[in-house]
């Protein structure tokens, strides 16, 4: 009955995170896979979009998370042989 339970709360959880607009360290952790502390680093090198609203309020809008999250994207090899560009 716990596994049924976690299981839901999870579910609850990931269902909250995908309509979120502006998200938080740890809903940017868990939408990423990226631990808190890479996150800070990577503000710190200003590598990643964030708002500061005050010095512990920090946010991040979902759409420039997910632009972040596609820049740089490898292209295969079959697309490498026919030159295609992706932009």
């Amino acid at each position: 009955m716990s596994e049924i339970l976690e299981v839901l709360k999870e579910i609850e959880t990931n269902t909250l995170l995908a309509a979120k607009k502006m998200l938080t360290t740890d809903d940017v952790s868990k939408l990423t896979g990226i631990s808190r502390i890479q996150l800070r680093n990577l503000r710190m090198r200003r590598e990643i979009p964030y708002y500061r609203k005050t010095a512990k309020l920090i946010y991040y809008d979902r759409a420039e998370i997910d632009a972040w999250m596609r820049a740089n994207r490898v292209m295969t090899n079959d697309e490498a042989r026919e030159g295609v560009q992706h932009g």
